[in-house]
């Protein structure tokens, strides 16, 4: 089993499988709330084991499409903890257990700060990988 939290613990899930992959984003949606390291998972991999109702989200408005989860305790970004989807991202820094995954890719790379180097060879893309 696959744990993982927020910051304060309140907020607690598991994972009964690796996530799918691991990516980085650099639009400054995502580093503006602090969740630029994306799990991918299946919602019928993950269980909320508590605080469900400590889970508060951030509506995604005109531009972007997916809204954030938070811890309403400590503000730790959840990534889309309470997606009604079938697979969505959570915050990959929420893992507290060692999952053994490389980052595979990178995207609106065109959109990070110039002081931010990236030290990995995953693949790299100027906007979301989909629609370039």
């Amino acid at each position: 089993m696959i744990k993982g939290s927020c910051c304060c613990k309140a907020v607690q899930f598991e994972l009964n499988e690796r996530p799918d992959m691991l990516g980085m984003c650099h639009c400054s949606r995502c580093r503006k709330v602090g969740a630029s390291a994306l799990a991918f998972v299946k919602a019928n991999t993950l269980r909320i084991t508590s605080g469900r109702n400590l889970i508060a989200v951030y509506k995604a408005t005109a531009q972007y499409q997916y809204s954030r989860c938070f811890c309403s305790v400590c503000g730790t970004a959840l990534g889309e903890l309470l997606s009604s989807s079938a697979s969505f991202v959570i915050n990959a820094h929420c893992i507290d257990s060692d999952i053994v995954m490389e980052n595979a890719f990178h995207e609106f790379v065109a959109d990070k700060p110039s002081w931010l180097a990236i030290g990995d060879s995953a693949q790299q893309f100027a906007a979301h990988p989909i629609k370039q």
